[in-house]
């Protein structure tokens, strides 16, 4: 990887990486005591996955290391900070390279602080050594968040921490009053007034996961409306690497519980195409996963396929 002269303030050379200093006794990295949503210390063991999450939308990592440069561990918290803002449009991967030096190694990691922005397991831009104020973190993130509109890529990570709410109701089998207006559309078969107020919901609190999966499985059912199923399958057929006609047989499947059909018949197209096809490929992919949850092992494997795919 080509590095950028370092120009800021705070960065230290790494040549004796492969000897890492030990933190400070009783230290904390920030991420050991962070309770954010979108936010996860790195380690050997999690950093293929975390990788692999970056197909879902960007993962910003921050290289730091509180025996080398202690001022580096507040600059790290201060990026998780910045990106919890973004409800789930980044994520934020802190590494202490101390603790993690093979890592920082793996990725020629030169000197610390460093900024990383991964993007379908690839840097999406230049690293950005030193510490950055916060403003100058707000604007990266605002014109980070900005390309990626323009190029279609609008996807967010799913939180990993759940804040417990005081309104929940003890009896699990009680609705939530929330979704009860697009769960009436759906027993209407109204289905377009349910992805409206599915995306009203969306468009409130974008980390709300259960109403972005019931947008998703919402608009499933809108684009397969009036669709004939052997009539969909015979121009697929006809024609492999049309991404309209392939995805809708996906819908079709995924509908009549063909999912793991579903999703290899979108991981091949998107190992076939390229460009724009590829990418709207992706994107069908990545709505049908979010129509099925993050959480179905299915998903799981069906990640870890298009990651194999892209990469």
């Amino acid at each position: 990887m080509t590095q950028q002269p370092f120009s800021r303030p705070g960065a230290v050379d790494l040549s004796g990486l492969s000897r890492p200093a030990a933190p400070a006794a009783g230290g904390t990295s920030p991420a050991a005591t962070a309770q954010g949503s979108y936010s996860v210390e790195v380690s050997e063991q999690n950093f293929q996955t975390l990788l692999e999450s970056s197909v879902t939308a960007p993962v910003v990592l921050v290289f730091y290391s509180p025996s080398r440069v202690p001022e580096s561990t507040a600059y790290a918290d201060e990026v998780m900070s910045a990106i919890e803002a973004y409800d789930g449009r980044f994520l934020a991967g802190l590494v202490d390279i101390d603790t993690s030096p093979t890592i920082a190694q793996s990725l020629q990691i030169a000197q610390v602080p460093l900024l990383m922005v991964i993007l379908e397991g690839r840097p999406a831009a230049q690293p950005i050594p030193g510490v950055l104020k916060r403003d100058e973190i707000d604007t990266l993130l605002n014109q980070l968040a900005q390309g990626l509109t323009a190029q279609g890529i609008t996807s967010r990570h799913q939180p990993l921490t759940a804040a417990p709410s005081g309104d929940e109701e003890d009896d699990a089998g009680t609705p939530d009053p929330r979704y009860a207006a697009a769960q009436q559309a759906l027993e209407n078969d109204d289905i377009d007034g349910a992805v409206a107020e599915y995306q009203r919901l969306v468009d409130a609190n974008p980390a709300d996961a259960e109403a972005a999966a019931g947008l998703a499985m919402a608009k499933v059912l809108q684009r397969t409306q009036g669709a004939d199923l052997n009539a969909a399958r015979e121009a697929a057929a006809a024609d492999p690497d049309d991404v309209t006609a392939q995805t809708l047989v996906a819908d079709l499947d995924l509908l009549g519980g063909r999912v793991d059909d579903a999703f290899d018949r979108l991981v091949d197209l998107v190992r076939r195409t390229a460009g724009d096809e590829r990418n709207q490929a992706r994107e069908h992919l990545l709505g049908l996963f979010a129509a099925v949850g993050n959480d179905d092992p299915r998903v799981l494997r069906g990640r870890q396929n298009l990651a194999s795919a892209l990469f």
